[in-house]
């Protein structure tokens, strides 16, 4: 008899274990901070009004920077899928970088990475990564954000192209498996922010991230429903690059739309979010600056086609808002995701921890590009591996430029003409250059315009 009460009490004792262990795992869980991850399409630095643009206004990202960090030296890649493979995976291109368009399914992203750690995950937005311009295999599997760890998602382009319904007015939207019915009132931003609301409203009681890449600011430039022209279906998808400024102002409010969702349930207090442009500016738009005119440059290795914006934002851990200066590479971001989680982490980023923290710098003076696009010979045309440092830029090539005296890099700098800090400098852009690859001799495109 003493056997089975004593036996009684140990299973007694094991249950209210387990149940206090699982509760605090629970507890853990939900201390950590929900993460939402914004990237819009086709935004250089000089559009968001707090970076100095004097042609577009953006009062919600400019309230988050002030409030938060606004990172001034951003450097995406140049064109879109190289930028977002990189940023999903932390790996610079040359490692699994395969063809415009496609990610590897034997890559693991940083929804793999917040899924395994108890975090509810979903992406709404823009997709295009299944290789559905090449029919690759598997470019008709509407369960490969699943596999990439996303629990939900709401998608264009992701096993349909362009051609069988656009991203805005009457957009083709896949969300969860299935087709949403093609409306010709409906606006694509709208149905897939509406579903970033959605998700948030259901997990706010337990951990989640949230990664949104925008169906905005990328051409065609059309109106939005808040242009007096979209009262007109026949002109709705008339494009014009006026059409542009309204686009950036949409942006603006879709993301004011979710930071008001995290207020009104609670949460943004502990709510980590993060914006940035995957790569420059279109070039047939030449946006106003308070430093004068700036020609966006999607595509090209200047200036403006990778330098974009970017802006964190989260309350309980960034106590004194400021502006970081420091160089950020798109590999950093699965770096400090793994950093947020306390796991560790093979990548070719360093955590952005400690900047957020507000306690220092990055230990880094120099970010490397390895640049081999794949798409068109309109940017083919500048495919390259190149460093640089807040100033100075050195290809593979060997072309040298001083960007701060020639930003669109017209006049490289020879060797013979260096004086002694222009020496140091390139020297320092060699050695961390060397030991990157050197792109294929061969060059071929693998992939449309899109």
């Amino acid at each position: 008899m003493g056997n089975f009460k004593n036996t009684i009490v140990f299973s007694m004792l094991a249950i209210s274990s387990i149940f206090i262990n699982c509760k605090g795992q629970k507890q853990n869980i939900a201390t950590k901070p929900n993460v939402i991850l914004i990237m819009a399409d086709d935004i250089g630095f000089e559009c968001l009004s707090v970076n100095g643009s004097t042609s577009y206004k953006t009062p919600v990202l400019d309230s988050l920077a002030r409030n938060g960090v606004n990172f001034t030296k951003a450097i995406s890649q140049p064109l879109c899928t190289p930028s977002r493979v990189k940023i999903m995976t932390g790996k610079f291109n040359y490692r699994n970088y395969d063809y415009f368009t496609y990610l590897n399914p034997k890559e693991k992203t940083f929804g793999n990475l917040f899924q395994e750690n108890g975090y509810k995950t979903a992406i709404v937005g823009k997709w295009q990564l299944n290789g559905i311009e090449h029919q690759l295999e598997g470019f008709d599997d509407n369960t490969r954000p699943y596999h990439f760890g996303f629990d939900e998602y709401s998608l264009w382009q992701l096993t349909k192209v362009k051609s069988f319904g656009e991203r805005f007015a009457n957009p083709l939207i896949e969300q969860n498996g299935k087709a949403l019915p093609k409306d010709e009132n409906a606006y694509g931003p709208d149905i897939v922010s509406d579903y970033a609301v959605d998700f948030i409203k259901r997990n706010k009681d337990q951990a989640f991230f949230l990664y949104y890449p925008m169906l905005l600011v990328h051409s065609p430039f059309v109106p939005t429903p808040d242009s007096p022209e979209w009262q007109s279906p026949e002109i709705r998808s008339k494009q014009d690059n006026r059409f542009f400024a309204d686009m950036v102002t949409y942006m603006d409010k879709i993301i004011g739309k979710i930071v008001n969702t995290l207020k009104e349930e609670g949460i943004a207090d502990n709510t980590l979010i993060m914006f940035v442009g995957d790569n420059g500016t279109k070039n047939t738009l030449v946006s106003q600056t308070r430093e004068g005119p700036i020609r966006g440059a999607k595509g090209n290795t200047i200036t403006h086609g990778n330098h974009v914006p970017m802006v964190a934002h989260w309350p309980k851990q960034i106590k004194n808002p400021k502006t970081y200066e420091g160089l950020i590479n798109f590999s950093d971001f699965y770096a400090t995701f793994s950093d947020i989680l306390g796991v560790s982490h093979e990548t070719d980023g360093l955590s952005m921890m400690e900047v957020l923290s507000g306690k220092q710098t990055l230990d880094r003076e120099i970010v490397t590009t390895y640049y081999d696009p794949m798409w068109s010979p309109s940017v083919t045309q500048y495919r390259n591996v190149f460093s640089q440092s807040d100033r100075y830029k050195l290809y593979k090539d060997g072309r040298f430029f001083d960007m701060k005296n020639d930003i669109l890099e017209t006049q490289p700098l020879n060797d013979e003409d260096l004086n002694e800090s222009e020496k140091i400098a390139k020297a320092k852009l060699a050695s961390e250059l060397v030991s990157f690859p050197s792109l294929p001799e061969n060059s071929f495109v693998r992939g449309k315009k899109n």
